[in-house]
């Protein structure tokens, strides 16, 4: 599955929902997944830690999906360049 793919995946399951709850509120969504993913990190567990790599992608990807920004297409333009 490619970024785009994936993005359109979470456009198609919950931009209604994220619309509604709108940008700073899915934001802070992620935020508290960022914490999570610390937390599963600190606790050493690598199944955690995966599950919330996962839902941090998710809610980045709900986040970028309520702003307009095609994530693949600004990742590659960011690091493809030989900086």
């Amino acid at each position: 599955m490619t970024i785009r793919e994936a993005q359109n995946l979470m456009k198609v399951k919950y931009f209604e929902r994220d619309s509604s709850r709108g940008i700073y509120a899915t934001f802070t969504w992620l935020v508290e997944e960022v914490g999570e993913l610390a937390e599963a990190i600190l606790s050493g567990d690598k199944e955690s830690v995966k599950e919330e790599i996962a839902d941090v992608i998710a809610w980045t990807l709900s986040l970028a999906n309520l702003l307009g920004v095609d994530v693949e297409e600004s990742f590659m333009r960011k690091y493809s360049r030989d900086d």
